[in-house]
Formats: structure tokens, C-alpha cells, sequence
């Protein structure tokens, strides 16, 4: 079997439904659309969420919550993801990305304390918990805020 080979099973797939050609297509004149009106023109309907004038359920239901619009995102690392480095490596956000252990930087990068560090590293981050930093400390290693 190659791909070019390959096709569907036997009635998985029908042909489109041809509207406006002729009278005896069943779909013919005014193509399933029936007479006139709003959905019979081209680009005519409602847009989403339109209820024919009355206030639409979006409007209807109250407004819940707050965004902080000051609110910094950091990207974050546990000190479990940290165990893939020797020892004594100076652990950077540029080698974080460069190992794809992290996506992007955002507002910096948070050090969190879920799982165990059996490595002694430097680590340089812009915030740490407290539980990261005495994990990084225990297991021999020093922080730096950068």
C-alpha cells in the first residue's frame, strides 16, 4: 500500500450538495433558500449571538471578576527540572530557553520547589520561592537574583 493509494471506505464521503442548477435538481431557482428575506441574499443572516432584537444572553447575564491589568506573568521552573545539568553549572534563563525547558521569558522566571534536587548548581533567576531556595541551599547550591 502507498499513500497514493490510499482512499476512503466505501461511502465514508459524499459529493457536495450542487445548489442552482436547474429545476430538476431539487435545489434549483432560488437554491434552498427559499423566496426572499433576510437569509435568501448573499452575505445576508445574523451575526453570532443575534436574537432578533432582544438583548442577547451575553448582555443578559452579569459581568464577574477582574483582570489586573498590572498583573506579571513569570515563567516558571521546578527544582526537579533541574537535575538534568552537572554539577556546579550556573543555571541562566538564556540556558533555560536554549534547552527548551522554558518557552519565553515573560516577566522573568520563578524557581518553584516541587520535586528533589540531587545537584549542586548556581542558579540565577529574577524570583525564587523560599521552599526552592532552602531546596537549592540543602543540596549544596547557591541562588543569585538577578
Amino acid at each position: 500500500m502507498k499513500l497514493n493509494e490510499l482512499k476512503p471506505v466505501e461511502g465514508a464521503t459524499q459529493s457536495k450538495k450542487r445548489l442552482g442548477r436547474g429545476t430538476s435538481s431539487g435545489t434549483g431557482k432560488t437554491a434552498g433558500r427559499g423566496q426572499k428575506g433576510q437569509n435568501s441574499r448573499s452575505g445576508g443572516g445574523v451575526r453570532l449571538g443575534f436574537e432578533g432584537g432582544q438583548t442577547p444572553l451575553f448582555k443578559r447575564l452579569p459581568k464577574r471578576g477582574f483582570s489586573n491589568f498590572f498583573r506579571k506573568e513569570f515563567a516558571i521552573v521546578n527544582v526537579s527540572d533541574l537535575n538534568r545539568y552537572d554539577d556546579d553549572t550556573v543555571i541562566t534563563p538564556e540556558l533555560l530557553m536554549k534547552d527548551k525547558v522554558i518557552r519565553e521569558l515573560k516577566a522573568g522566571l520563578k524557581v518553584l520547589a516541587d520535586g528533589k534536587l540531587e545537584r549542586k548548581l548556581h542558579v540565577k533567576a529574577h524570583k525564587f520561592s523560599a521552599s526552592a531556595e532552602q531546596a537549592i541551599a540543602s543540596a549544596g547550591g547557591t541562588i543569585e537574583v538577578i
